[in-house]
C-alpha cells in the first residue's frame, strides 16, 4: 500500500512493507513502513515464519531466528543489513547480551550501525528477544 502524505512543506511517500518470509504482525501494526528513503521496521520476533513457534534451547538460536526475520523485511524493501543506521535489542534479560551480541556479529559488519540494548519486562508471545531496525533505502 502506498500513501503520500504532506508533513510540513514536504510531500512524504509512506509505503507498508509486508512479507511472507517474517512473521505476520501478531497485532494492528506492519511489518515495516518506507518513509521516503527510510525503513522503520516493526520489531521482530524470534517466530520461525515457516513453523509459527519460538525455536527453544540457547538464545543464540532466538538471536539467530530475529535476526533472519529482521533481514527479511529488510530485503522486501529492496535493501539489505548493511543499509542499517540503528538497531534496538530488546532482552527479557540482559544476561544474554554476550551470547546475543555474538550472533549480532555475525549479521552486521563493520561499520556496525547504531545500537540500543535494553532490559524489558516481557515481550510479545513470551518470547525472550525482539529485534527491530532503522534503514536508509539507497
Amino acid at each position: 500500500m502506498i500513501k503520500s502524505q504532506h508533513i510540513g512543506k514536504r510531500m512524504t511517500e509512506k509505503k507498508v512493507i509486508e512479507t511472507s518470509a517474517a512473521p505476520g504482525a501478531v497485532g494492528p501494526y506492519s511489518q515495516a513502513i518506507q518513509a521516503n528513503n527510510l525503513l522503520f521496521t516493526s520489531g521482530q520476533l524470534p517466530i520461525d515464519p515457516a513453523t509459527g513457534t519460538i525455536p527453544e534451547g540457547a538464545i543464540s538460536l532466538r538471536a539467530h531466528q530475529a535476526l533472519k526475520n529482521l533481514a527479511a523485511v529488510i530485503k522486501a524493501a529492496g535493501a539489505g543489513l548493511e543499509d542499517v543506521v540503528k538497531v534496538s535489542l530488546f532482552l527479557a534479560d540482559i544476561k544474554d547480551f554476550q551470547e546475543v551480541n555474538t550472533v549480532y556479529a555475525e549479521y552486521f559488519q563493520t561499520p556496525c550501525p547504531a545500537r540500543s540494548a535494553y532490559q524489558v519486562a516481557a515481550l510479545p508471545l513470551g518470547a525472550d528477544i525482539e529485534i527491530e531496525a532503522v534503514v536508509f533505502i539507497p
